[in-house]
């Protein structure tokens, strides 16, 4: 009997060890699950803004939510949002070594902003930076959704000048036409044309005789009631 005891021995031995192995294997890989899974990694951005990091399972995915609270000031509260991302690490060798150390590079770039969901839409990790967008952490969603935004103001056109009115053109008033004197044929003289002024006609008016000569006539030759008669007939005659 005791021979093949001693023969068992060292296989006992390799199979103890063989389990502690696989057990401190085991207890490492919940340690490296716990350590993403339930410890948040935490970070300030530049504004003071208190961070965390949760990572959970979404099916295929990897689902990442990043929440913040910013300091309060008096006694007014702090403004709180979140955001959430997903992608596909695991597909990415060195994520599934050390998978935290792949949230802790998208971290160094969060806490540069002063908002930490108004930054990239795709983080790439330098660890895993060569691996397509699905592999990436991609933005998904955020609350609250967008910030109030100023009104704009409205653009000014700029003033037109109002279009001066067509200036008509003043009507062209035609000029009188000069008559172009005639060009004399070589040896022939212009003959100009005399008129003779036509003598004006003039009605011969009987002259009258002094009023006190035809009177005194009238008065010797004629009767009294015929003497106006007589002497402007008189005065005819004489002329």
């Amino acid at each position: 009997m005791k021979p093949r005891a001693l023969l068992l021995l060292p296989f006992l031995a390799a199979f103890v060890c063989a389990s502690d192995t696989q057990t401190n294997n085991s207890a490492n890989d919940n340690n490296r699950q716990r350590s993403i899974w339930d410890e948040p990694v935490r970070f300030s951005t530049k504004s003071k803004d208190s961070c965390t990091m949760v990572v959970s399972g979404a099916g295929d995915y990897t689902r990442l939510r990043v929440s913040c609270k910013g300091p309060s000031q008096g006694q007014t509260a702090g403004r709180s949002y979140y955001c959430d991302f997903r992608g596909k690490p695991n597909l990415c060798r060195a994520y599934s070594l050390n998978p935290r150390h792949y949230f802790t590079q998208m971290m160094w770039e969060l806490r540069k902003l002063s908002h930490a969901c108004q930054g990239a839409k795709i983080y790439r990790p330098p660890m895993c930076k060569k691996h397509p967008e699905d592999v990436q952490m991609t933005f998904l969603s955020a609350w609250p959704r967008t910030a109030i935004s100023k009104p704009s103001k409205p653009v000014e056109e700029p003033l037109r000048k109002p279009a001066a009115p067509a200036q008509s053109k003043p009507a062209t008033t035609q000029k009188p036409l000069r008559p172009q004197p005639v060009k004399p044929h070589p040896g022939k003289v212009p003959q100009t044309r005399r008129t003779t002024p036509k003598p004006a006609k003039t009605s011969a008016r009987p002259t009258e005789l002094p009023e006190s000569k035809a009177s005194r006539m009238a008065s010797e030759y004629c009767w009294k009631s015929f003497q106006g008669i007589c002497s402007y007939v008189l005065g005819w005659f004489h002329n």
